[in-house]
């Protein structure tokens, strides 16, 4: 399988050299370059048994690197187990319109921000709202900044139950089973809101207006693209509702620790060109290939690595983390249903446990002769890669 990190190393020298990149951009592709190679150090397990060596060498652990977010998907889901409520739940999408891609691409931090708190805000207000369910609701909202074609396409998932708790919290009251709220409701308060927010960061000197942005520092200037943006149609879009809690992970699995483009999606690298899938939906999500110079296969990659310490999945309302345990409390009695936290484990399982529940592999378990026990023998110290031409590796 053709990877990421092989282009990276392939590529990624030429490319850090001809463009001057943020350091946490640099940080993403050495991470995702060395990922279980011997730079980043390891162990070695012999087998008990037979005396079958084996090396493996340590994860970046990385959030943008294709081969790290399987196992983190999985612990993150096991630990949202136990917020799931026996009711239906939603998936609304909200985007911005792809005019505002280059503001949002010179001022990630800010704009991603006022892009989750004006989700949040939308779907709080209208569901306390009597005439549509009049509850304090719950949800998980997860940031894609992709398309995928992989240029910048800043949108948020959210992932909500169809229902919460009466205002004074003395009960549970459901939405409608198949239907939330009107889209267009929605997607007018939103549109309100995220407008509002970015007004007030343009007024509070937050916004940076550096390259082919740079006319909107004048006054005159953002306000022609406010004006504009009010004018369109924004996209938000609630698809079907999930048949029942169960289905919920399933779904958020693809959702939560996804990465800009997974390895699987690489088909060929031939000269400078890389090639890989992508679902055209502007052409009834026909599967098609696209081709493009290494460099800009880069680029684009590197569009999606969000700043430092930035949450890309938040828990907000009767979910949030500070009154999650309580609330969650409060709407399995009133749904009549037993509390779990005694079921709730104590421990944390280790990768290798996990591993074992998911895939029924054991890593302790001799690959070779199936019958002896893998002990570890040494750690592998870090190692220091130098060109080939260099012909040493350095301890």
């Amino acid at each position: 399988m053709i990877e990421v990190a092989e282009i990276f190393r392939k590529f990624g020298g030429e490319y850090r050299k001809s463009h001057r990149l943020p350091m946490r951009m640099h940080k993403a592709m050495n991470a995702i370059e060395n990922c279980r190679t011997a730079v980043l150090g390891g162990h070695i397990d012999e087998c008990e048994s037979c005396g079958h060596i084996k090396v493996s060498y340590n994860s970046c652990r990385n959030r943008h690197c294709p081969k790290c977010q399987g196992l983190a998907r999985e612990m993150w889901l096991k630990q949202q187990k136990r917020n799931l409520l026996p009711t239906h739940y939603f998936h609304i999408v909200f985007t911005i319109p792809d005019i505002l891609n280059p503001l949002a691409l010179r001022n990630q931090r800010e704009v991603y921000s006022i892009l989750f708190k004006a989700c949040s805000e939308t779907l709080l207000e209208l569901a306390l709202d009597k005439k549509y369910i009049g509850a304090k609701i719950g949800f998980i909202s997860i940031l894609h900044t992709w398309g995928q074609n992989l240029m910048d396409h800043p949108h948020i998932h959210c992932i909500v139950p169809g229902g919460g708790l009466t205002p004074d919290e003395n009960n549970w009251t459901s939405s409608r089973e198949k239907f939330f709220i009107p889209v267009k409701v929605i997607s007018s308060l939103f549109k309100g809101k995220f407008l509002a927010h970015l007004k007030k960061s343009y007024n509070e000197n937050k916004l940076k207006f550096d390259g082919a942005i740079e006319p909107l520092k004048l006054r005159y200037e953002f306000q022609t693209l406010i004006d504009k943006l009010y004018k369109k149609d924004w996209v938000v879009y609630c698809k079907p509702p999930f048949k029942g809690p169960e289905y919920v992970l399933e779904y958020l699995g693809r959702y939560t620790h996804r990465v800009a483009i997974s390895n699987n999606r690489i088909v060929d690298i031939k000269g400078h060109k890389v090639t890989f899938k992508w679902r055209d939906y502007k052409d009834g999500n026909k599967d098609k290939l696209m081709t493009l110079d290494a460099s800009e296969f880069i680029r684009r990659f590197l569009l999606h690595i969000l700043p430092d310490n930035f949450v890309k999945i938040r828990h907000y309302g009767i979910l949030s983390n500070r009154n999650r345990r309580t609330k969650i409390k409060l709407c399995r009695k009133y749904l009549g249903i037993p509390d779990d936290e005694e079921q709730i484990p104590t421990q944390k399982e280790t990768w290798e446990e996990m591993l074992l529940g998911l895939a029924g592999v054991d890593m302790n378990v001799c690959p070779y002769c199936g019958i002896g026990k893998m002990m570890k023998r040494t750690n592998l110290s870090p190692r220091y890669y130098v060109p080939p031409d260099k012909k040493i590796l350095i301890a």
